[in-house]
């Protein structure tokens, strides 16, 4: 796959200043659908088309300000809030962390005024915070959530949605009993790139699915969660046993705080923190609700250090007929130690093409089916081959058709600020306006679900099934 032209070089490739640029934001991404729909026309050529937005984000609504408390200060926490920012009308008013230093640093970046706690509560008690960004770890995303829209906040909450599938019901039925906007934070629900592809795919221009593939390698220390760790890191200055929460208490342990991801207790492992992305992707683009049956493999083969989830994983998903698409299979994998540089890539193959998504652009591919199936007659006697080529002929009579390209490119316009702004555009649209949410909960458990029992089928070594349309483990099989 690494050397498949079609396969797209992930972010380790920094040569391109554009994609270099989108990244140090915290906002370039790759996929999925609901966003704004209209971008460019399909033309019969095979130069780049260039997405365009289809909306400006600056409008009135702007003028009602959304006041944001950011509950989880660290790398996601403050990309999100610098990229909500970015966002006209949005006024950051708090913020949240377990470490002090983190706390410090929310005041180096929002200003020495800017009222901080280690208690998310007394954020929540705040009159003055609509809305609050959740990038706490995996254990905490329930709790936090779940008390945020009970106290009258709306929250984007980072992917995966939830640790446990059981507790994604639990934020499906406070959303549902609060009013509260709830939005997962897989920013590609809101890429052009993927409403593009939702689009061509509704139109048939790669035929009725058969396939998808999804890869998400990486080569770098903090592509593997090797995440730094400050001097002052101590019991003093990290609020530890408010930190375990839910998970077995233990002894102090700062890799396990700051380097959460690499841990069953705390986060989803690769499957989670990765592949709902590319679940995401895939829903988006196809209006699947979900597979049936996953299968995961794979082991840690570089980064063995303490880790207890692996650093090269591997999955197939079985996607049953839906009245939305075909039975159809789909296959991830993600590698912490790509030799080869990294890779990213999500591509939908189709029975007359297929749809081949990077971080920064899509190609399409067609190549249809001819009507006539040809033939494989000279082993046949004269006779036969004769009487063989007068019936064909009947059968498939010469008729011209006109050829369009065999590939389309499609890339982004030159000011997009990235699947993540518009992410959050459309959440404070929802806020302002009372328009659907793009990622509601119940997509958010169908991405994630899936992913869980990725987990358990890897821990187990067996098959595990799972209902799509309730939403539940249904055990190995």
């Amino acid at each position: 796959m690494k050397n498949d032209k079609r396969a797209v070089s992930s972010e380790n490739n920094g040569k391109n200043s554009r994609r270099s640029f989108l990244k140090t934001l915290g906002i370039a991404g790759t996929a999925a659908a609901t966003a704004p729909a209209a971008l460019a026309e399909t033309k019969a050529i095979a130069a780049p088309q260039y997405l365009n937005l289809v909306k400006s984000h600056s409008s009135t609504a702007a003028n009602d300000k959304v006041r944001i408390a950011l509950i989880g200060t660290g790398g996601m926490g403050i990309g999100d809030t610098q990229t909500a920012l970015m966002v006209d009308g949005i006024e950051m008013v708090a913020a949240c962390d377990l470490y002090d230093g983190r706390l410090r640093r929310a005041k180096e970046l929002w200003g020495d005024q800017l009222p901080v706690t280690k208690d998310y509560r007394e954020i929540l008690e705040r009159k003055d915070v609509d809305a609050i960004i959740n990038g706490t770890t995996d254990h905490w995303h329930e709790k936090i959530s779940t008390d945020a829209m009970r106290k009258g906040k709306h929250v984007y909450c980072e992917k995966p949605m939830v640790q446990k599938f059981e507790d994604g019901h639990t934020l499906i039925k406070v959303a549902k009993e609060t009013g509260k906007v709830f939005q997962v934070g897989s920013q590609f629900a809101s890429s052009l790139l993927i409403a593009k592809a939702r689009e061509l795919m509704k139109a048939g221009d790669i035929g009725e699915l058969v396939f998808a593939e999804a890869i998400y390698d990486r080569h770098s220390a903090m592509g593997a969660w090797q995440y730094s760790v400050p001097p002052d890191a101590s019991p003093q200055t990290v609020d530890w046993d408010t930190y375990l929460g839910s998970a077995p208490k233990r002894a102090w342990d700062p890799l396990r705080f700051f380097r959460w991801r690499n841990y069953q207790d705390y986060g989803t492992g690769i499957a989670g923190d990765l592949y709902v992305h590319l679940l995401t992707s895939l829903h988006c683009i196809t209006g699947s609700k979900g597979p049936n049956r996953v299968y995961s493999s794979g082991g840690t083969r570089y980064w063995k250090d303490g880790r207890d989830v692996p650093d090269i994983q591997l999955s197939i998903y079985d996607y049953p007929k839906t009245a939305e698409h075909p039975e159809f299979n789909l296959t991830t994998r993600s590698n912490f130690v790509d030799g080869g540089g990294g890779n990213y890539l999500v591509r939908i193959v189709g029975t007359e093409g297929d749809l081949s998504l990077g971080f920064d652009s899509l190609t399409v591919h067609r190549n249809k089916f001819p009507k006539a199936p040809g033939m494989s007659i000279d082993n046949f006697p004269k006779d036969q081959k004769e009487l063989y080529i007068q019936e064909y002929a009947k059968l498939y009579p010469p008729h011209p058709e006109l050829e369009g390209p065999k590939e389309l490119k499609y890339t982004f316009p030159k000011d997009y600020k990235g699947d993540r702004y518009e992410h959050f555009s459309n959440f404070f649209n929802s806020i302002r306006t009372g328009a659907p949410n793009v990622e509601d909960a119940t997509f958010g458990l169908r991405a994630c679900g899936p992913t869980q029992c990725g987990n358990m089928s890897f821990a187990q070594k067996k098959a595990i099934s799972w209902d799509p349309i309730n939403m539940k483990i249904m055990g190995a099989v």
